[in-house]
């Protein structure tokens, strides 16, 4: 059995508290009160409670670090050298509709004396499934109690491929389409099931060969990124530049597929940045779900 250090420990009692209020609430999502966040994308009471109460647990296990949440956005704590990056339910829409597949993630930020910074442990539970995927920096990835590995495949044509697609009032329709297009002919199939967090750990446990997405945000990704390179995988930005920390493109996947998706993927992002602009655009306030 696996035994969790102090600080992961504090992550895991963290989400799993933060679960059980969510568990009823799901058990009548018919009932949640709904307040619009922005365009497309909606917030329910569960999930500003729910960042309510990580915020609560994780700073009064390690007050002064910082916090970014999905809700609260940026906290800056006394002890600049780490943050806490929450999302307290990934796959909103999910949720909503009463799909069991969401999860809530904390990744846990290290930033050294000259300014880098790195994931250093991360949890991410999906309450209903009671799966629990956590990590820390050097001493692998678990699932639950079971230390997890990516799928070893190394043909393209025989992999089952994970993204995410924009919903109405994002950006990057086209090049989506653009990816979709161009992996969906070398695979054997691709899945899109609403949940970055949960897509990540899925990667990680073997049950996906690969995922990529473009726009995501740092709650997205932080304890994602950890979870498969703890796991013997790799995690790179599509185009080569930025940090895949920040959300803005990241490709994360084993190190036989990765050389074979990159190509693929950059490929995809030559041929959408040729492609001309549509002529009629979007309608302005049709409704829409975000993740």
């Amino acid at each position: 059995m696996a035994l969790a250090s102090a600080l992961v420990s504090v992550m895991i009692d963290a989400v799993r508290k933060t679960a059980r209020p969510m568990l009823r609430d799901f058990g009548e999502v018919a009932q949640l009160q709904v307040s619009r966040k922005g365009p497309g994308d909606f917030v329910t009471a569960a999930d500003i409670r729910a960042e309510d109460t990580l915020y609560e647990l994780l700073m009064k296990a390690r007050p002064g670090y910082g916090f970014l949440g999905e809700e609260r956005g940026l906290i800056e704590g006394t002890d600049k050298s780490h943050m806490w990056i929450v999302d307290p339910i990934d796959g909103t829409t999910n949720f909503m509709h009463a799909m069991p597949h969401f999860a809530i993630t904390v990744g846990l930020q290290r930033t050294a004396p000259d300014g880098s910074s790195e994931i250093v442990a991360g949890v991410t539970y999906n309450p209903v499934m009671n799966e629990l995927f956590w990590a820390e920096k050097g001493k692998g990835c678990y699932l639950n109690d079971t230390r997890i590995r990516v799928a070893g495949r190394r043909d393209l044509s025989e992999s089952l491929i994970a993204t995410g697609l924009p919903f109405i009032g994002k950006t990057g329709h086209a090049q989506a389409i653009k990816d979709i297009h161009a992996i969906g002919q070398r695979v054997a199939g691709i899945r899109r099931l609403g949940s970055a967090a949960l897509d990540f750990a899925w990667v990680a446990a073997g049950r996906y060969d690969a995922y990529y997405e473009r726009n995501l945000q740092p709650w997205d990704v932080a304890a994602g990124i950890l979870f498969v390179t703890e796991a013997g995988g790799v995690v790179t930005t599509i185009d080569g530049e930025g940090r895949p920390e920040t959300g803005a493109q990241i490709l994360a996947t084993n190190s036989e597929l990765h050389p074979q998706l990159l190509k693929v993927l950059r490929g995809s992002t030559l041929i959408a940045r040729s492609a001309p602009k549509p002529l009629i655009p979007a309608k302005a306030g049709t409704q829409c779900f975000g993740r």
